[in-house]
């Protein structure tokens, strides 16, 4: 799992302006490898649909991934016909490699991808990109599982679809509906924050970038789709689950260890009313509330096993002093990732060790309780001890709350740094020159004419050919 930090910071969405010249408002782009039989009806039933429904310029880019047929001269042939088609040849397989590389030079501000079988019913494309285009969203995915959807499909695709899709939500807290349909867009500017953060570059690549951009606070679209299943489809299942399963620990892996920097993208991704200075009104307070009692109830718990352990062979002060001491730990820790979302490893040890300041304000509020119960009565019940602490728990936790909001984890994070010029400014790396293997190689098959979508190239030749 890469842990670079990201290449710059995004703005705030902004709708895309109208307009009938210039670079393409939109870039789908139809990964292929070894179709020579579906592309040409695939990519002239898309550029007609787009022709007649979108509102925009638009391109549509075949991505060769290093097939063996004639896929590129079918792909050559439709980008001499069509100016709004072009065709690009990576020297390597994989769809997530063949993703990332054209998305990374792509001049267009929205990204699309779609599968070649056009499974997936067109007529759900304009309302899976208007979202991004709007500056609604800043990712939006087809969805087979959405209770509107219309699918067809067998049995035991629709049993592993689902299933997939329960693991994540399970192991990785994803709470997008269907992470593999081959239907999905993004915008530009997010796409060159968040890609370089994307490791797997198979089919594990849509499922690791969502996951991430969910982590990191992007809002993302989900559109009901018409799917027909394709029974030539030639994706391997046992091979892709296991690869896909392999992703997944992986990524909870990152994830668990907080060596992802998505706290650097959260802020960035822009215009959260969250994120507004307004007075009068808490940041967090009702969410904020909602977890530190869920983590207190169970802290409460924890606690008094651990308490009804240790007396069992030492005084009441001695087990009420280590009870205390490790749920104390063991709720800074819970409270810092899930009620105050903090993550990663910085300043863990100074937060236990201000949490254990607060630990030691409690630890005198249950001791004096106690000792005053003592004081009050020479010998009294486990039940009547086990009452007075959860009383002398309830006023601590409430002071916990306040220090742990107020100094342990104060609201207010470090600023963001200002970012440079762009994705490609100073200090950054190029998104393409970043990922581009030395066997990965973008080769135009046509050079774009004055009125084609997107700048100039120069037609290049196969470099093997030049051998």
């Amino acid at each position: 799992m890469r842990t670079d930090s990201s290449p710059g910071s995004l703005p705030a969405r902004e709708h895309l302006p109208a307009a009938a010249a210039g670079p393409p408002v939109l870039d789908v782009v139809i990964p292929v490898y070894n179709e020579e039989k579906d592309l040409r009806r695939c990519v002239l039933r898309l550029h007609e649909h787009l022709t007649r429904t979108f509102p925009y310029a638009f391109r549509v880019t075949v991505a060769d991934n290093a097939s063996v047929d004639a896929t590129p001269h079918v792909a050559a042939r439709l980008a001499a016909e069509l100016p709004e088609v072009r065709s690009v040849r990576l020297e390597q397989k994989g769809r997530g490699r063949a993703l990332r590389t054209v998305w990374s030079a792509s001049d267009a501000p929205v990204l699309a991808y779609m599968d070649v079988d056009l499974s997936t019913d067109l007529n759900a494309l304009l309302p899976l990109v208007a979202p991004l285009i709007s500056g609604h969203s800043d990712l939006a995915i087809g969805s087979r599982l959405a209770r509107s959807s219309r699918v067809v499909r067998g049995a035991k695709r629709e049993f592993i679809s689902r299933t997939y899709n329960l693991i994540l939500r399970g192991s990785l807290q994803a709470r997008f509906s269907d992470a593999q349909c081959g239907f999905k867009a993004i915008r530009r500017d997010v796409a060159q924050v968040l890609l370089p953060l994307v490791e797997d570059t198979g089919w594990f690549f849509d499922t690791e970038m969502l996951v991430l951009a969910e982590r990191a606070g992007c809002r993302i679209h989900e559109v009901p789709v018409d799917w027909v299943d394709d029974p030539d489809s030639t994706v391997h299942i046992v091979k892709t689950a296991t690869e896909d399963l392999k992703g997944v620990w992986r990524v909870g892996k990152a994830l668990a260890t907080g060596s992802l920097p998505l706290d650097r993208l959260a802020r960035p991704f822009g215009d959260d009313p969250r994120d507004r200075d307004l007075t009068d009104v808490p940041q967090g307070l009702a969410r904020q509330l909602v977890g530190f009692c869920v983590v207190g109830a169970l802290s409460t718990l924890f606690y008094l096993l651990l308490y009804s352990g240790f007396r069992l062979f030492t005084g009441s002060q001695v087990a009420n002093a280590l009870a205390l001491l490790v749920s104390a730990v063991a709720n800074t820790a819970a409270n810092r990732r899930l009620t105050f979302g903090v993550r990663g490893r910085g300043g863990a040890v100074r937060h236990q060790a201000q949490g254990l300041v607060v630990f030691g304000i409690g630890l005198a509020l249950t001791s004096g309780s106690l000792a005053a119960l003592n004081a009050a009565s020479a010998d009294p019940d486990h039940s009547t001890e086990l009452a007075v602490l959860i009383a002398a728990n309830l006023a601590a936790t409430v002071l916990r709350f306040l220090l742990f909001r107020a100094w342990v984890f104060p609201d207010a994070p470090p600023a963001a740094p200002a970012p440079g010029p762009g994705p490609t400014g100073a200090g950054f790396p190029d998104p393409y020159r970043a990922w581009s293997d030395a066997t990965v190689r973008l080769q135009p098959v046509r050079s774009a004419g004055p009125d084609a979508a997107g700048p100039a190239t120069e037609p290049a030749t196969d470099p093997r050919s030049a051998r």
